[in-house]
């Protein structure tokens, strides 16, 4: 027994000769959307940014995202092929990103901004990784629209299982679904009670450090459902590349939480 696949247009929408896919529209939504909560947390003590400075960030980010989750696949997840086909990276339509590469590039655009504005990194961070869920969620929404990332096969009994196009007769765990709850929804609500609720926006470098030990975290149990990238199949002690980048973010984010309460509050 299996759900059916709904099998969806990974065209969005057309107007003559120009397609916008699903998976560009998530990544337009998940920048618009953050773009605007980063706007409202800003506006709020410790004031991290005036709205201007959010607005000019936006275009860093994008930058960010774009050039770093381009490079960090073309360096974690399949060098070689690149190498011996250059003109293929700048490709973005075929698909092909990495979050932690991504992330990456939003780290270096915190430093480069902050440093040029006179701003705190860390109050920057902690309002970029409050924000930073909603693209995670649209992202994986549009993985599962497109039958791409899908999961491991599940047991005979799982009633929500899913033959995808590609993955063959077995049906199979809709993981990008799980990663998108996860990733996405869950670690955002985490980030908003955090903010509204305690007083870890004023301690700066925490709620960054929750966001990337979270992710970390996060990933790695969604790895656990997700079939392996079938050129890198499971590497060291059976761990997906997937995890095995995740696991500094781990260590990186409770390095920052403890840094956090050790430090001054803002």
């Amino acid at each position: 027994m299996s759900l059916p696949y709904p099998d969806i247009d990974p065209v969005a929408l057309h107007l003559g000769p120009f397609a916008l896919r699903w998976y560009a529209l998530a990544y337009i939504s998940g920048l618009v959307l953050g773009w605007r909560y980063v706007r409202a947390l800003a506006a709020r003590p410790p004031n991290a940014m005036t709205g201007e400075e959010v607005d000019d960030f936006l275009a860093w980010a994008t930058l960010g995202v774009i050039l770093g989750g381009r490079l960090g696949y073309v360096l974690f997840y399949k060098p070689a092929y690149f190498f011996q086909h250059p003109l293929e990276i700048p490709q973005l339509w075929h698909g092909g990103m990495s979050f932690h590469g991504g992330a990456l590039g939003v780290i270096l655009a915190i430093i480069l901004f902050a440093r040029r504005r006179g701003r705190n990194l860390f109050l920057i961070g902690d309002v970029i990784c409050c924000a930073e869920p909603i693209g995670q969620f649209f992202g994986r929404i549009a993985n599962f629209v497109n039958g791409e990332l899908y999961g491991r096969v599940a047991p005979p009994d799982l009633p929500w299982a899913m033959v995808f196009p590609g993955g063959g007769p077995e049906p199979r765990h809709p993981s990008q679904l799980y990663q998108a709850g996860l990733e996405g929804a869950a670690l955002g609500l985490l980030l908003f009670l955090l903010w509204r609720f305690t007083g870890l926006r004023h301690r700066p470098g925490a709620l960054s450090g929750v966001f990337l030990a979270g992710y970390g975290l996060a990933r790695m149990a969604g790895e656990v459902f997700r079939q392996p990238d079938a050129h890198l199949g499971f590497l060291w002690a059976g761990f997906t590349m997937g995890q095995l980048l995740s696991v500094p973010l781990v260590l990186v984010g409770a390095g920052l939480v403890w840094a956090a309460y050790r430090g001054k509050t803002a």
